[in-house]
């Protein structure tokens, strides 16, 4: 047997400093061979265990000081964790064939070679990644093999490492390679770590005389579709602000696919060979290298923080990982921001590489088959279309030096393949992200370029993926800085799922769906009144320019109304329209917080709106960009309460509008809402008659038909046996949360002590909606989901909620040391806090005083701040509870005990004081210590 003392492979590329105060082999292995010497191998096991162990130790924090000095060295820490597991390796493997199973006279067939494969086998090992070996022997595996084998695996596993192996004879590992892609893949990478290096040689030369010729095009295929469905698992975005290091999209698996494929076709023994062989230009494999030293050092700081092999950069571990890698916060950004949106950027960065690699490797691959005679038929010539080529569906630049001869092409060819639902090749991408640098302010005041680019954010096909074309290849921001400011930049909230451009951008792809009456079902309201706009491309500017002032500090709608007084005649609009786009980005958030933060019911609500928005265009204009704006901050924001709300409120001042102040004929709306909810009830429409002295217009208005519809027949039961307290719970697909409706008779402290039962059986309210009707009974309804956000379905689950309720009111339970024993917390909205704050606002209704509560949304929120009104005597005649990830806004229309409202400004202060101290971090504290 032969053994190399040579240090190969991808852990050579990278010198390690220093290497003996990582672990020292050869002292390492004298203090083995001296405690064998002495007590022989079998009796010395614990203390040859303890020494390896303690180089592991000592290893991991040398390692960890230096990831500490140097925070951003991704390469030279991973390479430097798979020094130090190889050593140990290596040195292990001589104990136990030299001491535990010596073997003087070994057959050819007991031969054995160590293969790193694997992540372990390319060098790059995170602190607690898994170590991945092959075992090869020249035939089938012989009993001293077998002995040598579990032998390290015993002293691997008793290390605490978590070792993914196999041990295959040369025969089956070619058999097998050639049947299983993840194999295939493993060996790959396949680097000699110890043992016969003979026996590694012959290995490699199978593998690739043997394994590799003529699958290539499969082993592509198989990649990209493994790709693609790890995205799909992922979210299939590289812009979700919770994003996986590993196997996200943009990710190190994104980079590592990429040097996977090259090696496989090409036999690059290294990223920077993938230049040599015309994949990547040297400044896109520097931008590889730049993009995976970061990656890699984001996830050793992951492992280091957790312990564990983690891989998703969550919340929880943002700031923390931001601060290891000495990101400072800046004006209007803070430290995690700037760090995600820098993650963001490197994502995007391999995004720009795969899809020029996977051009190239295309082009490559075809060109094989067309001089191997495998190519059927002709290629047909490219289309000449405006100067620009068209091939197979894609449009490309002429000439290399096609931009630089008219900059102003860098947008006109996006608006040519918007507007002909054509795709840009990705070399001439890659020749738009050469060229981005020549935007410069000329052109921007170029009238031509303007138009072109209204012309792209207007398209009638597919703006928003030719828009997010554009924003990879750096044109979008070099064209409109404002935006250049907010590419890859995160929100560090649970509410926003997407950085600020991929929100953005998605919000304008909605739109022009909407236009399209894809959406219809979804969205009825915006897919009517968006044909009835008097100018589209003003809502289409607006969406562009809603968020465009983020992360400057002060408020964005303000700031962004600025930038688009600036922005919007540079694109061509004129006066009137600059205006609209202005208004329209200061006012986006009025339309969603009037419809969930105020009661609809409620005259004054409506005409408030109605004299801010004014006009009947602006109500489109701005109902329009409400709904996408809403839908497009992520999965599950959207829903058939808001879409409810914010259709009452659009009909409620449309209405206005066209009638007049207060001759709004509510009476026939609620007529109309009567007959729609007899529809739902069918045979049992009689009820809504035999209940009409019961329930008011505020009622009618408030309440969506399908619970009104519920509302009724459980009133109507509850009548009928004289039921003075009847709760009712079942589950509501609407909301993907539970309804929960109390009728009984009304009484001050009755809505905090039904919040409280509803936490206390485990319940979390995302919505409350209160009634009285005319015969002094409550109605109570609340939408109830888990901690998890999950609604409660099973019998025993409805059941618990309903006994707690009843148990409460019946004065059975002690709810404020009960509540106190039940935190009930929220792990990923604990790393998250909203400095509490409470308004009072006695202009907005002409009967009530309204609250408005802003905290860190928390189980039993509710209950704690309803039972501090109650305590302050006052009445709360209704409840709008509004969730915006972690932060909670609880609105309140309240008066006191005698129907008033709140003028005296020390009452207001006492009751402010209340409040504060209800949703602070005072009262937590104090129900954690109880």
């Amino acid at each position: 047997m032969t053994r190399s003392g040579r240090y190969v492979g991808c852990v050579s590329a990278l010198r390690i400093p220093n290497q003996r105060a990582v672990i020292d082999r050869r002292k390492l292995a004298a203090a083995v061979a001296d405690l064998v010497a002495e007590k022989g191998a079998q009796e010395t096991r614990p203390q040859v265990l303890e020494l390896l162990r303690e180089a592991l130790r000592l290893g991991r924090e040398e390692l960890g000081r230096r990831l500490a000095e140097k925070p951003s060295a991704g390469h030279e820490a991973t390479h430097g964790y798979c020094f130090l597991i190889d050593q140990l390796i290596r040195v292990l493997h001589d104990h136990v064939i030299q001491h535990v199973y010596p073997n003087a006279n070994r057959t050819r067939g007991e031969r054995l070679a160590l293969i790193a494969v694997g992540g372990y086998g390319r060098g790059e090992m995170a602190p607690h990644s898994d170590v991945d070996i092959a075992f090869i022997t020249p035939i089938k595996t012989t009993a001293w093999c077998e002995q040598v084998i579990e032998a390290q695996l015993y002293f691997l596993w008793d290390l605490g490492l978590h070792v993914g192996h196999s041990s295959r004879s040369l025969d089956e590992m070619v058999r097998m390679a050639k049947g299983d892609l993840t194999i295939r893949t493993a060996l790959l990478e396949g680097r000699y770590l110890w043992g016969d290096q003979d026996l590694y040689d012959e290995a490699s030369r199978r593998f690739w005389s043997e394994v590799v010729p003529g699958s290539e095009a499969q082993f592509v295929a198989e990649k990209l579709e493994e790709r693609n469905n790890r995205h799909k698992r992922m979210g299939d975005s590289r812009y979700v602000v919770e994003p996986n290091v590993k196997d996200g999209k943009g990710g190190l698996r994104d980079l590592q696919t990429l040097y996977w494929i090259g090696k496989y076709i090409h036999r690059v023994k290294s990223a920077a060979e993938l230049v040599d062989v015309g994949l990547f230009t040297q400044k896109e494999y520097r931008s590889f290298r730049r993009a995976e030293n970061f990656l890699l050092a984001v996830r050793c700081h992951l492992h280091t923080i957790t312990k564990r092999a983690e891989d998703r950069l969550t919340f929880d571990l943002q700031r923390e990982v931001a601060r290891r890698m000495n990101f400072a916060e800046r004006t209007g950004k803070s430290a995690v921001e700037r760090f995600m949106q820098y993650y963001f950027l490197q994502a995007q960065h391999v995004g720009n590489l795969t899809g020029v690699f996977l051009a190239h490797i295309d082009a490559q691959m075809a060109e094989k088959k067309r001089t191997r005679g495998l190519f059927n038929g002709r290629r047909k010539a490219p289309v000449k279309l405006k100067g620009y080529l068209v091939e197979d569906g894609r449009i490309c630049a002429p000439n290399d030096g096609w931009f630089r001869k008219d900059p102003v092409r860098l947008v006109e060819i996006f608006k040519i393949a918007e507007e002909q639902g054509l795709e840009v090749h990705p070399e001439t991408m890659r020749m738009a992200r050469r060229d981005a640098e020549l935007i410069k302010a000329p052109m921007r005041k170029d009238k031509r370029a303007n138009a072109l680019f209204l012309d792209v954010l207007t398209g009638r096909k597919d703006p928003e993926t030719v828009l997010r074309w554009m924003n990879e290849a750096g044109v979008f921001g070099r064209f409109v800085p404002d935006f250049g400011k907010v590419t890859a930049q995160m929100q560090f909230d649970m509410y926003h799922h997407y950085t600020v451009d991929e929100h953005t951008i998605r919000a304008v792809g909605l739109l022009a769906r909407i236009e399209r009456g894809d959406l219809k079902q979804d969205h009825p309201l915006a897919t009517e009144i968006i044909h009835k706009l008097a100018n589209r491309r003003v809502l289409y500017v607006a969406t562009l320019l809603h968020d465009i002032a983020k992360g400057r500090g002060g408020d964005h709608s303000v700031l962004g109304a600025e930038v688009a007084l600036k922005l919007c005649p540079r694109l061509g609009l004129d006066q009137d329209e600059t205006e609209l786009v202005s208004w329209l980005v200061r006012h986006h958030l009025l339309m969603s917080a009037t419809a969930f933060k105020r009661d609809l019911s409620d005259p004054k609500t409506i005409d408030d709106f109605v004299a801010e928005v004014h006009t009947l265009e602006r109500l489109r204009q701005l109902s329009l960009l409400t709904i996408v704006d809403i839908r497009a901050v992520g999965p599950g924001i959207w829903n058939s309460w808001k879409r409810q709300l914010l259709g009452e409120l659009y009909d409620l001042a449309e209405e206005r509008m066209r009638l007049g102040r207060r001759t709004h004929r509510t009476a026939e709306r609620v007529a109309a809402k009567k007959a729609r909810v007899g529809e739902l009830l069918g045979e049992k429409a009689h009820i809504i008659g035999e209940l009409e002295d019961r329930f008011d217009d505020a009622y009618w208005i408030a309440e969506p038909e399908d619970i009104i519809a519920r509302n009724q027949v459980h009133y109507a039961a509850a009548k009928a046996v004289e039921d003075k307290l009847s709760i009712y719970a079942e589950y509501y697909p609407a909301r993907g949360a539970t309804l929960v409706t109390v009728i009984g008779d009304d009484h001050p402290g009755l809505f905090f002590r039904i919040a409280g039962a509803i936490h206390l059986a485990g319940g979390n309210i995302i919505d409350a909606r209160i009634h009285t009707t005319r015969v002094g009974k409550a109605v109570d309804n609340f939408l109830v989901q888990d901690p998890l956000g999950q609604p409660f379905r099973e019998e025993s689950q409805i059941e618990r909620l309903q006994s707690a309720i009843r148990d409460a009111l019946a004065g059975k339970i002690e709810l404020v040391p009960q509540l106190a024993k039940r935190p009930l917390p929220r792990p990923r909205a604990d790393h998250f806090r909203v400095r509490p704050q409470v308004f009072f606002d006695n202009e907005a209704s002409e009967r009530f005083t309204v609250i408005e509560v802003n905290a860190t949304d928390r189980p039993a929120l509710l209950n704690r701040l309803a039972r501090a009104l109650f305590e302050a005597q006052l009445i709360i005649n209704s409840a709008h509870i509004t969730q915006y990830g972690e932060r909670a806004v609880d609105t309140f229309y309240v008066t006191d005990l005698l129907g008033h409202k709140l003028d005296s400004k020390e009452r207001r202060k006492k009751v402010e004081q209340a409040l504060l101290e209800a949703a602070g971090e005072a009262v937590e504290a104090a129900e954690q210590a109880a």
